[in-house]
């Protein structure tokens, strides 16, 4: 968190692409570590059982910025240049961590500390399991997809697909980015309890995740279709079941012993985040097909793109609720 506490105070500081630049990529380096860290945490402190929870309270903590990013940064940006902005979130990041570096619990770790090379070779594992890419292919296509838009192209969408007699469209896509963020926090929180709640009825977690995740991929149908219902409740929709992604992270934790949960979630993250960059250039290359208008796409263009991903979200939900095969013969906890 200091890396990225350095990496904004340069972007605030600097006056070059190069430094800017810079500073975004020790911003990455900085927090790449802080999802993975926090899964890991609660793996140590927390039974299994409860991670859908925990775990959603920590996304729910996290997806703060994207309630930020919507009207309270259109306000503050108002009344401060974006340096000072960037300045203080530096700041502010600094704090957070002092407050860990402080505050954290410590946990005593009994388990034999890997080497850098077995590391590496139970993550080769990972990524060559079957199960691992059976129960997170689903989960990693809509969060890429769901990170994607909210992080980069979510704002343009709305500026550009906007319902007729539409006047001050910049300030109604902050309050639906803000919408979308708070629906998110909320998500996290209460799907993480439904699914607790239900595995307790009886209906695993792994089965709750899938629907969920196919409600959201429907919900993304009804907004390219631009079906005649609210914006505020198409997007609190699809930031509330944007979140229900993570909770195959605690999926996962039933396949793999607990000395790997760690390198488990952190590789699940990094099939995720290279997806969500991935994504990002390939919504551009794909929208820059059509000509823009002062910035602008057609509706045509989006539309295009979300159907694309849907389709992508669908072919790996079929491949998710497909009946594994062999079930009677592979044992549940994958070893390396």
């Amino acid at each position: 968190m200091l890396i990225a506490a350095a990496g904004a105070l340069i972007f605030g500081l600097s006056h070059s692409i190069g430094m800017m630049m810079l500073g975004r990529l020790l911003i990455g380096v900085g927090v790449s570590v802080c999802l993975g860290g926090a899964f890991k945490a609660t793996a140590q402190h927390f039974p299994v059982s409860h991670l859908t929870l925990v775990n959603g309270l920590v996304m729910a903590v996290g997806g703060l910025g994207g309630v930020a990013v919507g009207t309270p940064l259109s306000w503050l940006l108002s009344v401060a240049p974006w340096r000072a902005v960037s300045v203080g979130l530096a700041v502010l990041t600094v704090t957070v961590a002092s407050i860990i570096w402080i505050g954290g619990p410590r946990t005593r770790n009994n388990h034999h500390q890997a080497s850098v090379l077995e590391q590496f070779k139970g993550t080769a594992h990972i990524l060559r399991s079957r199960v691992f890419w059976k129960t997170a292919t689903f989960s990693a296509l809509t969060q890429t997809v769901f990170y994607a838009m909210q992080s980069l192209w979510v704002g343009s969408f709305l500026r550009d697909v906007v319902p007729a007699g539409t006047t001050d469209v910049t300030a109604r896509a902050a309050s639906l980015v803000s919408v979308l963020g708070g629906a998110f926090i909320v998500g996290n929180i209460g799907f993480g309890a439904l699914a607790r709640a239900f595995e307790r009825r009886g209906v695993s977690v792994q089965l709750f995740s899938g629907v969920t995740m196919t409600l959201f991929v429907l919900v993304q149908v009804l907004l390219a279709a631009r079906v005649s219902l609210p914006a505020s409740m198409l997007w609190a929709a699809y930031g509330a079941l944007g979140s229900t992604g993570i909770l195959t992270y605690a999926v996962l934790a039933e396949y793999f012993p607990p000395r790997m949960i760690g390198r488990v979630n952190t590789t699940f993250t990094l099939v995720i985040f290279v997806g969500i960059f991935v994504t990002q250039i390939a919504i551009g290359a794909a929208l820059a097909h059509w000509p823009a208008l002062d910035g602008h796409y057609p509706a045509v263009a989006h539309q295009t793109v979300w159907a694309g991903l849907i389709a992508l979200q669908l072919l790996g939900g079929a491949w998710y609720f497909m009946p594994a095969r062999r079930a009677s013969t592979e044992p549940r906890t994958v070893e390396p």
